[in-house]
């Protein structure tokens, strides 16, 4: 991978951890933005720095313009301009349409949908001048499915979703690539997504055809490869990493974890 400079929005959570261990080990630089002190982050960034990569820590409020614009351009001092884009929050609340409270929709849809569009916008400008770059939206596959748990956090998947389409079609023409990560279940998907409508979480890894969970690790190969020039002709494109979840049509043909053991045998 040519030297890149890569953004990642949400360094906190499990899918920045995974995209730092990625990243942080191939010959990148990284602008991390995170809520984090930076004496929390001397000991997490030890690996990074040793692979050969800087990284700029940033703490910016992604739903503004002036914030961004500001880190970015403290950012191209220390390192460089950004060539990867990886937007990954994904804040996820029980909501119901019926009782839920404005100021809970509001904080989803600014968290995961606002975000995207400013980061979007104040990045993909910096790269439309240089004439190039990757964007990658980390989602769900719940800009599609519903959740029967949370409405807002599929609104605000949905609306990331047609913000990508929209910016590969106008970004393209500067030879920006705008590509979507729709990911499925990992261990824990249950508890996010507890339903008291929806059964699309029962006995959720049996679900899968291998009856095996994917990780953020997944997650991060498949920016890693996003990022690349190899992925040059990607663009627009909704990948859905989820091993099958959605195929699911019938509980009782579910491959059981004995079942699966005396079919390898």
């Amino acid at each position: 991978m040519t030297r890149k400079t890569v953004f990642i929005a949400d360094a906190d959570g499990a899918s920045g951890r995974a995209l730092i261990a990625k990243f942080g080990q191939a010959d990148t630089d990284l602008i991390l933005n995170s809520l984090l002190s930076d004496e929390e982050w001397e000991e997490r960034l030890v690996a990074c720095r040793a692979a050969g990569s800087r990284v700029h820590v940033t703490h910016a409020d992604l739903c503004s313009s002036r914030d961004l614009s500001f880190m970015l351009d403290q950012a191209e001092k220390q390192i460089g301009p950004v060539d990867v884009m990886i937007h990954n929050c994904g804040v996820i609340r029980p909501a119901d349409v019926e009782t839920c409270e404005e100021a809970l929709f509001v904080e989803m849809m600014q968290a995961n949908a606002k975000s995207a569009f400013f980061c979007t916008q104040a990045i993909g400008k910096r790269m439309a001048a240089r004439g190039g770059g990757s964007v990658i939206f980390a989602s769900s596959i719940h800009s599609e499915k519903p959740t029967g748990s949370s409405f807002a956090y599929s609104a605000s998947q949905g609306a990331v979703k047609m913000l990508a389409h929209e910016a590969a079609l106008f970004l393209g023409r500067h030879g920006i690539r705008v590509n979507v990560i729709e990911m499925g279940p990992v261990e824990g998907s249950d508890d996010c997504f507890r339903s008291d409508v929806s059964g699309l979480y029962d006995s959720y890894r049996y679900k899968v055809p291998s009856s095996m969970l994917g990780s953020f690790e997944d997650l991060a190969e498949l920016a890693f490869f996003l990022a690349q020039d190899e992925a040059s002709y990607l663009n627009g494109a909704d990948i859905r990493l989820d091993g099958g979840f959605l195929m699911h049509y019938m509980d009782n043909r579910m491959l059981k974890p004995a079942e699966r053991e005396t079919r390898s045998q």
